[in-house]
């Protein structure tokens, strides 16, 4: 048996003791066939005397020589590879998919195949992107986590904060792990709520629109004259959006309310959230008019989102210019986050010391036409084509004046005038004032630096009529740019209250609908004429 340490092990015992009967009892050995050779090698039990007929007295010469001390034994073929895990059984939990929000069922032809859960919206998940992160990490040893190496670990840069930084959480490697494309999906709606107690029914069509493929990273919505209970009006939004986006942060002033959604695996790149507001009335306590501001950085971009509601009347557009002009210079923001490019900041207007900045709100300007001359070019056949309205806009004109929001833009409107109609219903104000009806709600964009926004959808939502006026809905793609940690960050931090209450409803409304269904099956009456 070449090779097998035992028989090795004997033959030199052997040599020793008789030289010409070892050589004869090796070259017997030399032409066993495998099958013996693989019946000598299994011996488990060294006093068990072996069967094999090609052993021989050969057997009976190696259990004599038990007591001999062994050379080690040695592989005769390379050892497997080591399966290189170093992620933990914890990472690998943290990662798994919540099971209130999907089901991961495996199917008999040996894949996996995401089914609907039980208690999900259908109509969100289907315009949800599908989480292949979790996915695959269900069907992987390892987590999605990247394994740290410990000379990553004991290996200091002395660059903190640095965005060349290796592992920095905010970085260029972190950002292109989560968005490859360097671009973040923002959705921004504003309503006029008219003050009116009673919520729509439904908000899907406000945050979730049937033609949109996709949900967005933000949520950002700005409120005017809203209703009395605010924390109900973020429930509800809460329990539309679901388990996938959880309340960064909500300021108000007076009845403005400005709320910010992110999608919850997004919450540890942001920095902390800060807000200011001003109000534009003579009397400032009364606070219908003014503006609301929320400021972070996400990565290194810092973001600002105003709503405002400026001062009404038809023909009171120099007092709408001064509202502008008193919250640009009034707004205090940022207050404690760093300027992201200091340089390109002017003291006077606050717009100025942010990245990427998105007003919205009831701004009130008017078509400056007569409610007649409005009404027969209405009656036409627009389609999408609304310049034959638009050439009386009094923001567009005042904005190529030069005289209000310098810098800013605004996506082409293809939308009806969304102000003002009977509630309701789809006709425009039939009271005795006869009021035109107006783009009045608006959603306006600037960024540093030239192509950072991407305008994806600029409409309105007409199914929406609990008030006098539409909802605007607008969609970005925004560039984002690796940034430092060494800013002051949010550490995850975000409503958990209403987060609980939100999907506590979002449950209950998806039990009701199901028993509603079942009663409905079960009642059906045969009646026999």
């Amino acid at each position: 048996l070449i090779g097998h340490p035992v028989a090795n092990s004997t033959l030199a015992l052997q040599d020793r003791q008789a030289s010409s009967s070892s050589l004869h009892s090796s070259s017997s050995r030399d032409v066993l066939p495998p099958e013996a050779r693989n019946s000598s090698s299994s011996h488990s039990d060294p006093g068990k005397r072996s069967s094999n007929p090609y052993m021989g007295d050969t057997q009976s010469q190696m259990a004599g020589s038990l007591k001999t001390k062994l050379s080690p034994l040695q592989p005769v073929r390379p050892l497997p590879a080591v399966v290189h895990n170093m992620a933990s059984t914890s990472l690998r939990t943290a990662n798994r998919i919540d099971q209130d929000c999907v089901d991961y069922t495996l199917m008999a032809r040996g894949g996996y195949e995401r089914q609907q859960s039980n208690l999900s919206d259908s109509r969100l998940l289907d315009s949800m992107v599908s989480d292949c992160t979790s996915f695959n990490s269900m069907k992987s040893t390892l987590s999605v986590l990247s394994p740290i190496r410990p000379k990553d670990v004991r290996n200091r840069s002395f660059l903190e904060g640095s965005v060349m930084g290796h592992g920095a959480l905010l970085g260029a490697e972190e950002l292109d792990r989560y968005f490859p494309d360097r671009r973040i999906g923002i959705y921004i709606a504003t309503w006029n709520m008219q003050g009116e107690q009673e919520l729509p029914t439904n908000l899907d069509d406000l945050l979730l629109p049937s033609d949109s493929e996709f949900a967005q990273d933000f949520y950002i919505i700005g409120i005017q004259e809203g209703c009395s209970d605010r924390r109900e009006w973020e429930v509800r939004l809460q329990e539309t959006l679901g388990p996938y986006y959880v309340m960064l942060y909500a300021a108000t002033h007076g009845v403005l309310y400005l709320t910010v959604f992110i999608r919850r695996d997004l919450i540890w790149f942001c920095s902390e959230v800060e807000h200011a507001t001003v109000t534009t009335r003579i009397i400032s306590q009364i606070k219908t008019k003014g503006a609301v501001g929320v400021g972070f950085t996400f990565f290194g971009t810092s973001f600002l989102f105003i709503t405002s509601h400026f001062t009404s009347g038809d023909s009171k557009v120099y007092e709408r210019i001064l509202d502008y002009n008193k919250i640009i210079e009034a707004l205090a923001l940022p207050k404690v986050l760093p300027d992201t490019n200091p340089y390109r900041s002017n003291s006077s207007d606050v717009t100025s010391r942010f990245d990427e900045v998105f007003w919205f709100g009831d701004f009130n300007f008017r078509l400056s036409k007569d409610r007649v001359g409005v009404e027969s070019i209405l009656k036409q056949d627009l389609g999408s084509d609304m310049s034959g309205l638009l050439q009386y806009d009094q923001l567009l004109k005042e904005m190529k004046d030069g005289s209000i929001f310098k810098g800013f833009q605004e996506a082409p409107i293809q939308f009806l005038p969304t102000y003002k109609f009977d509630v309701g219903c789809d006709t425009y104000d039939s009271t005795g004032k006869q009021r035109t009806p107006s783009y009045t709600d608006r959603v306006l964009y600037k960024s540093r630096q030239k192509d950072d926004i991407k305008v994806m959808k600029y409409t309105c939502c007409s199914t929406i009529k609990t008030s006098d006026h539409r909802p605007v809905l607008a969609v970005f793609q925004v560039k984002v740019r690796p940034g430092r940690d060494s800013i002051p960050l949010g550490a995850g931090q975000f409503d958990r209250h209403l987060y609980l209450e939100g999907i506590h409803r979002r449950i209950t409304r998806e039990l009701k609908r199901r028993e509603a269904l079942k009663n409905q099956k079960t009642s059906a009456v045969c009646s026999v004429s």
